[in-house]
Formats: C-alpha cells, sequence, structure tokens
C-alpha cells in the first residue's frame, strides 16, 4: 500500500501533481520478504547476459535507469557472444549466499554470491519499495 504524497511546507492544501503520479515509496513493513525476489532477479540478470532471456522481461522489476544500464550490458554481452562466435545458452548457476540489509525504511542493499562451472562472481542489487513492491535502482555484476 502507498503512503499518501506529501503536502506543501508552506500550503497544507496544495499537492504537487507528481505527488499523485509519481513512484510513491513504500515502507519495508508494507513489502514482502525481500529474498526471494533478489534471488529471481539474479537468475533473470544472468540469464539475460547469458543471452537465453530478452532484457525487457525484467523492465517491470527494475526503475528506468536500472533498465537502460541492463540494456546497455546486454547488447556489450551479445556483441561479445557474436565476436567469439559463441551461442547463447542456458546458465548453470547455483546460489550460494544472499546478505542483506536495510539502510533505510524501504530500502535493501544486497549481495548475491553465484558460483558457476568456470567462476564464482556477484551480484550487488539496491531495491526500494514503490507503489507496494520492491524494485531494483541499481544492479551490478562483480
Amino acid at each position: 500500500m502507498a503512503m499518501m504524497p506529501a503536502v506543501h511546507p508552506r500550503h497544507p492544501d496544495v499537492y504537487e501533481l507528481s505527488d499523485f503520479f509519481a513512484p510513491q515509496r513504500t515502507s519495508a513493513t508494507q513489502l514482502p520478504d525481500p529474498e526471494p525476489f533478489l534471488q529471481n532477479l539474479t537468475r533473470g540478470v544472468l540469464e539475460v547476459f547469458s543471452g537465453v532471456r530478452e532484457v525487457e522481461q525484467l523492465a517491470r522489476w527494475v526503475t528506468e535507469d536500472a533498465f537502460r544500464k541492463l540494456v546497455v550490458r546486454s547488447n556489450l554481452a551479445a556483441r561479445a557472444r557474436s565476436a567469439r562466435g559463441v551461442p547463447a545458452k542456458r546458465p548453470v548457476h547455483s546460489i550460494l549466499s544472499v546478505r542483506h540489509s536495510a539502510p533505510a525504511d524501504g530500502v535493501v542493499e544486497a549481495v548475491i554470491v553465484v558460483a558457476s562451472p568456470a567462476r564464482t562472481r556477484a551480484v550487488a542489487v539496491r531495491l526500494e519499495g514503490m507503489d507496494g513492491r520492491w524494485r531494483a535502482t541499481s544492479l551490478a555484476l562483480l
């Protein structure tokens, strides 16, 4: 459930239009446990980078800025696969650990450690509660 928009400091009966139509912050008490979302998002990101999932399928889980960065990174990965002549194939990963903390209400910062046959990597994610659900505002594949 979204919180009511803030009132104007000098005019309590005046609201900005963006107060109603911009994404509304959501308190952590009104959001589900972030761990399943973090695991699913991580699997989705790895599948996008390996070329077996379309980046558009993650659009509802991330903010616009994070989505644009995913698109750029996905395109770079596709070009690298094409240049090497490597076909897209489903990644074989296992999630070793999920560590998260809440630096503020409605915000989660996490690191997900993922093992593949070739190497172990980490995915850093920042989630924020918006419009009653978690959305990733920042993603980094390390």
